[in-house]
C-alpha cells in the first residue's frame, strides 16, 4: 500500500531539523520585547504625568501601552528576519544556506535549453510512503480551481514521483447550479489528464457540517488511513511539484515533525489593490517570516493551507469539539488552524514554519472591501481564541499564538479608542483655564508643563518601530533579490509608492476591524461564504454605502478639532485625510486599467512576473478551457473513490489532557494492518488500529 520509491532516495539528514538554543532565542526575543514595550510606556506616562494624570489620560496610557507592546513583537522579529535573510542563515539550524540566483528575462532568454534545464533545481527525492494532496472547496468558480488543481497534479507529474501521490478535490458545495457545474468541469479534467487522472479524485459531500473543519475529518477518517501525510491547499492555492517533495522530505526527514507550513506568496492579481498586496508580500513578508520562524522554533503557526501534516498525528491529536456557551467564545471552532497547531503542539508533535522554501502560492481578494470581507470572518474565529487561552496542555508559545491573532485585530479597535480619547483630552484641557496658583497661599505659580521634545521622540520612537523594517526589507532585497523586482530603481519606487499607499489606507483598516471586533463581541454572526477570488472594480455606491457614514464623522471630527485645538488638528490629520478619501481610495485601487499601467511600467513587479513562472503560466493556460454543459445526472455514478479504512478522530478536550501512548511500528506493517482490517470490521463501526512511526510519551 505505501510502496516503495520510484528512485533511490538519498540520505535525509541534512534536512533533519537541529535547532540549537531554542529556549535562549525565546528569552532573549522576549527580554528585548518587554523591555522596548516598557521604555515606551513609561515615556508616555512622562509626558502625561507632567501636568496632572486625569481618567482620560490613564486610558490612553494602557491602549498605548498594548498597541506598543503588539508593534515591538512584529518590529524585533523583522530585525531578526533581516540578519537571517541578510546572511543566508536558516532560522531554525542557524546554518548558512545557498539563495538561488534568479536570472533576469534577458539572460533567461539568451541561455541554451541544456543551460536552462541545468540551471533549474530539481528535487531528485522521492518520499518511501504515500502522501495524499487535499483540496477542500466551497461553492467556488469551478473552471479556476479545476485550473490550479491540474496545474498541481502535472508539475508534480514532472518531477516522476507521482506515483506517491493521490490528489483530492474535497467539495463541500452547496449551490446546486455551481455543483452541477463542478461535476461537469471534473469530468473534463479527467478526460483531459488521461492517465495521470488515475491518481485524482473527486468527492462531494451534500452537506457541509462543521464547514472545512469537517470537509477535512470527513476525508480523514474515510481515506486518510492510506497515507502517511496529507498536502493541504486551499481553492486558490497554487504549488509546484519540488515544493511538494520538498516538503514530503523534511516530514520524512524529522519524525517528530507533526506539521510543517510554507509561506505562501500571493499571485496573478491584476487591480492596483491586489498588485500592492502581492508586492508587500513578497518584499516583507520572507523577513518577517525568518524572524519568526527564528523563535518559534519547532512551535510554529498553522494558516489553514499550503502545508504538509502528518496524518496519524492529525486524527489522533485534532478532532475539534463544539465549544460550550455562544458566541462570541463558543460554538464551532472557526479559525480551526491555530487550534490545531496547538494541538499537535501539545501531543510532543513538532510544528515548523519553513519561510526558505520557494514554490508556494496563494491568490488574495482583489479590492478592499473583499479583502475586509475576508478578515471579518478572521476576526470573529480569532477573537474566539481568547476563550482558549487556559487550555490545558497546550504550550505558553501556543497561548501567544492565540493571543497575538487576536489581538491583531483588537488593537485596531484600541489604536481608534486612543485616538478618541486623545481628541477628548485635547478638547477638554482647549477648553480650560489654566490655573496658576493651585493653593491660597502659594508664592509661585503652576507653570504649564510641555515636554515638547519628549513628545516627538516618542512619535519618531513609534514611527521608526513601523517603517524600518520596510526600509530593512528594501535594503535586504537591494541586495539579495533585486532581479526579483525588476531592478534596484523598480524597486525603490514601488517600495515607496508601497508604504505612502499603507499608511493612506490605514486608518480604513483601522476602522473596519474596529467595527468587526465590536459586532463581534455583541454576539453578531457571519457566514462564512467563499471569498470573491477575481478582480472587480468596486462600484462607486458600494464605496460609499460601506465606507460613507465613517468619512462623514472624519469631516465633523477634523472641524471640531481645527477649530477648537488647531494643534491637534494637524497631528490628526493622516488619520481624517484617509478617512475622508476612503470611497475614493476604495474605487480607484480597485481599477484594474491602474494595475496593469503599473505592471507595465515594472512598479509593484514580483518574482513570480519577472521569473515568468511556467506553474503560474499554465494555470492561466489551463483557466482558458470552456468545459461544455452536459448532463451531470449519470456522471455521480461514474466517480471511483479508492477503497475506505475508517478510523475514528477522537475528540480533544480543552479541560483534560493526558498524552496517549501508542505503538511503534514501522511503515510496512501499518499497511499490512491496513490490508487486513476487514469491510465486514469497517460496516460495524470499528476503528482502524491507531499507529504511528513514533512513539508519544
Amino acid at each position: 500500500m505505501f510502496g516503495t520509491p520510484t528512485t533511490s532516495s538519498r540520505s535525509d539528514a541534512s534536512h533533519a531539523y537541529r535547532i540549537p538554543a531554542k529556549g535562549f532565542r525565546v528569552f532573549v526575543v522576549f527580554l528585548l520585547v518587554i523591555a522596548t514595550s516598557c521604555f515606551g510606556a513609561w515615556t508616555m506616562f512622562d509626558i502625561l504625568r507632567a501636568n496632572g494624570t486625569t481618567a482620560l489620560e490613564g486610558a490612553v496610557l494602557v491602549l498605548f501601552t498594548i498597541t506598543f507592546a503588539w508593534v515591538t513583537i512584529s518590529f524585533w522579529s523583522a530585525i531578526i528576519g533581516f540578519i537571517l535573510q541578510l546572511f543566508h542563515l536558516d532560522p531554525l539550524t542557524l546554518k548558512r544556506y545557498k539563495s538561488p540566483r534568479l536570472l533576469s528575462a534577458s539572460q533567461s532568454k539568451n541561455l541554451s535549453r541544456r543551460q536552462r534545464r541545468g540551471n533549474a533545481s530539481r528535487n531528485e527525492y522521492r518520499p518511501p510512503f504515500r502522501v495524499a494532496v487535499i483540496m477542500p472547496v466551497y461553492n467556488e468558480d469551478a473552471n479556476r480551481v479545476c485550473a490550479g488543481f491540474e496545474a498541481n497534479l502535472r508539475s508534480l507529474a514532472k518531477t516522476g514521483a507521482l506515483s506517491q501521490f493521490d490528489f483530492y478535490l474535497l467539495s463541500d458545495t452547496q449551490d446546486k447550479e455551481k455543483a452541477e457545474v463542478e461535476l461537469a468541469a471534473w469530468h473534463g479534467l479527467k478526460a483531459r489528464l488521461g492517465d495521470l487522472g488515475a491518481q485524482a479524485f473527486y468527492r462531494r459531500r451534500e452537506k457541509n457540517t462543521h464547514r472545512k473543519v469537517g470537509n477535512v475529518a470527513d476525508f480523514c477518517t474515510r481515506w486518510g488511513s492510506r497515507y502517511e501525510a496529507m498536502i493541504v491547499l486551499d481553492a486558490d492555492s497554487i504549488m509546484t511539484g519540488d515544493c511538494m517533495l520538498s516538503l514530503s522530505q523534511a516530514l520524512h526527514a524529522n519524525p517528530d515533525a507533526g506539521l510543517i507550513q510554507t509561506v505562501p506568496v500571493p499571485v496573478r492579481q491584476k487591480t492596483f489593490f491586489g498588485r500592492f498586496l502581492q508586492f508587500s508580500a513578497a518584499l516583507c513578508s520572507p523577513m518577517l517570516a525568518n524572524g519568526l520562524a527564528f523563535w518559534q522554533t519547532d512551535c510554529a503557526n498553522y494558516w489553514g493551507h499550503n502545508a504538509i501534516i502528518r496524518i496519524q498525528a492529525f486524527q489522533q491529536q485534532c478532532g475539534l469539539p463544539t465549544l460550550p456557551g455562544s458566541a462570541p467564545f463558543g460554538g464551532e471552532i472557526l479559525s480551526h488552524d491555530f487550534v490545531e497547531a496547538a494541538l499537535l503542539r501539545r501531543a510532543g508533535w513538532s510544528v515548523f514554519l519553513l519561510p526558505n522554501l520557494k514554490g508556494s502560492y496563494e491568490e488574495v481578494p482583489s479590492n478592499i472591501l473583499d479583502y475586509v470581507t475576508r478578515d471579518r470572518r478572521w476576526v470573529q474565529g480569532n477573537v474566539q481564541h481568547l476563550g482558549l487561552l487556559r487550555s490545558a496542555g497546550f504550550r505558553g508559545i501556543s497561548r501567544m499564538h492565540l493571543f497575538l491573532g487576536a489581538i491583531a485585530y483588537i488593537s485596531s479597535l484600541f489604536w481608534l479608542l486612543m485616538l478618541a480619547l486623545s481628541t477628548a483630552d485635547a478638547l477638554i484641557r482647549a477648553q480650560s483655564d489654566i490655573v496658576f496658583f493651585s493653593n491660597q497661599y502659594q508664592l509661585f505659580p503652576d507653570w504649564p508643563i510641555a515636554k515638547t521634545s519628549l513628545i516627538f521622540s516618542l512619535l519618531f520612537l513609534t514611527a521608526c518601530m513601523l517603517l524600518v523594517p520596510k526600509l530593512l526589507s528594501v535594503v535586504e532585497a537591494a541586495i539579495n533579490r533585486r532581479a526579483e523586482f525588476g531592478g534596484v530603481i523598480r524597486l525603490f519606487f514601488g517600495a515607496t509608492l508601497e508604504t505612502v499607499f499603507a499608511i493612506l489606507i490605514a486608518p480604513v483598516m483601522m476602522v473596519f476591524h474596529a467595527y468587526f471586533v465590536v459586532s463581534v463581541l455583541i454576539g453578531h454572526q457571519v457566514n462564512w461564504n467563499a471569498q470573491s477570488r477575481g478582480g472587480r472594480m468596486t462600484p462607486w455606491s458600494e464605496a460609499f454605502k460601506r465606507t460613507g457614514f465613517a468619512a462623514v464623522i472624519a469631516i465633523a471630527w477634523g472641524v471640531v478639532t481645527y477649530f477648537y485645538s488647531e494643534l491637534f488638528f494637524w497631528w490628526l490629520s493622516p488619520v481624517l485625510v484617509g478617512l475622508i478619501s476612503a470611497p475614493m481610495i476604495i474605487r480607484f485601487s480597485s481599477s484594474i486599467k491602474l494595475g496593469e499601467v503599473m505592471g507595465a511600467i515594472g512598479i509593484f513587479a514580483v518574482p513570480s512576473e519577472v521569473e515568468r513562472n511556467p506553474l503560474l503560466r499554465d494555470v492561466r493556460r489551463f483557466e482558458r478551457v470552456d468545459y461544455p454543459a452536459i448532463n451531470t445526472a449519470p456522471l455521480q455514478s461514474n466517480l471511483v473513490m479508492p477503497r475506505e479504512l475508517p478510523t475514528l478522530m477522537p475528540v480533544q478536550s480543552f479541560r483534560d489532557f493526558r498524552p496517549t501512548l501508542t505503538l511503534d511500528v514501522n511503515v510496512d506493517l501499518r499497511a499490512e494492518l491496513n490490508s487486513d482490517f476487514s469491510l465486514a470490521q469497517r460496516r460495524r463501526g470499528r476503528p482502524m488500529p491507531a499507529m504511528t512511526n513514533r512513539k508519544v510519551v
